[in-house]
């Protein structure tokens, strides 16, 4: 049985900007958990709530939740993860993630082609830039360095940072959820983001993360919610899952759906998808199977979250990290920590 470390997951912004993140980061810092995280989607960035979070915190780690590869090139991205390391005094994890081809092609006007292989040569470049030995250069097809395509002047120069990084293995986490990105991010990253991690499934992914290395860390999510009314409680993830399986992704391809079957709900997945698509939200949301919210989740009275975070801490996580309020965040502090 590990010893389960928890997170605080403050995703992304809504309309607003959330003015009450400061402060629960510094909570989860006073009760002693892990790790802070910030995402990005097609509104706020990832880094700078980050940098302003480190900038009111001195131990808690800072990770990117994650920081999608097309918003910006790989050295800009380990610009911002040499940046942000050395200003936090060594407390930064980079979470990476290739997004979906709607986000991808819709807001970036990128191609989502080849996400696997373009993740690992991003990857690659990064760690060339953090560790600093020699210029940075590039043959691979998505990033080549220097450029020599279309429009070329033909005067790229392979440059190294001029900043010395604070540490060249900075921690990189990769958000994967097919199986050869997860296989991958095995081989090739310090840690992994799932989604949809279920303790009660592990060999979901037993495969794919057989031959990972040592100290490599798996922070998965889950939403937490402490009630006595476990339906009410269980609500908002079904919620959340009836939303991501039926409308983020295309009828074509939709990796949220696609991993629900992989975990023994396909039937399922097809007709919540059927229903999104038909703008019965409700109708999908309720075909959400119970079980399913319930394995990915931490919900209901508190002593049945108690007997759930065990089963947790039996599993291959490391890292258990959520959405909460102080209430919350304290709660999980006395039943984890």
């Amino acid at each position: 049985m590990s010893d389960l470390k928890l997170g605080l997951q403050l995703g992304y912004w809504g309309a607003l900007y959330p003015a009450s993140h400061v402060e629960l980061a510094q909570e989860a810092e006073r009760l002693g958990y892990d790790s802070v995280w910030t995402a990005e989607s097609w509104g706020n960035d990832c880094f700078t709530p980050l940098a302003w979070i480190g900038a009111h915190t001195s131990k808690i780690r800072l990770g990117t939740g994650v920081a999608q590869l097309s918003a910006r090139t790989p050295t800009a991205c380990a610009m911002a993860t040499l940046a942000l390391d050395h200003m936090s005094n060594g407390r930064m994890i980079l979470g990476l993630g290739v997004s979906g081809p709607q986000v991808v092609e819709g807001w970036y006007g990128q191609p989502y082609s080849k996400p696997v292989s373009r993740t690992r040569e991003y990857v690659e470049i990064i760690r060339k830039v953090l560790a600093r030995e020699a210029p940075v250069t590039s043959d691979g097809e998505h990033y080549p360095l220097p450029y020599t395509g279309p429009g070329s002047w033909g005067m790229g120069k392979p440059l190294k940072p001029i900043t010395h990084p604070l540490r060249a293995d900075v921690p990189i986490f990769i958000g994967a959820e097919g199986p050869k990105n997860v296989a991958q991010t095995a081989e090739i990253a310090d840690g992994w983001l799932p989604l949809y991690y279920s303790p009660y499934r592990q060999e979901v992914y037993a495969d794919q993360i057989a031959h990972r290395k040592p100290g490599f860390e798996i922070t998965a999510g889950a939403i937490v919610s402490i009630s006595d009314k476990l339906e009410e409680a269980l609500y908002p993830v079904k919620a959340m899952l009836g939303f991501y399986i039926g409308g983020m992704g295309s009828k074509q391809r939709n990796f949220h759906k696609e991993l629900m079957a992989r975990m023994g709900f396909a039937d399922e997945a097809d007709q919540i998808q059927e229903l999104f698509f038909a703008d019965k939200r409700d109708e999908a949301i309720a075909m959400v199977p119970t079980e399913f919210a319930d394995e990915i989740s931490l919900c209901g009275p508190r002593e049945r979250v108690a007997e759930k975070l065990e089963d947790w801490k039996k599993s291959t996580v490391t890292t258990l990290y959520f959405h909460g309020d102080v209430d919350t965040l304290r709660a999980m502090a006395e039943l984890a920590l």
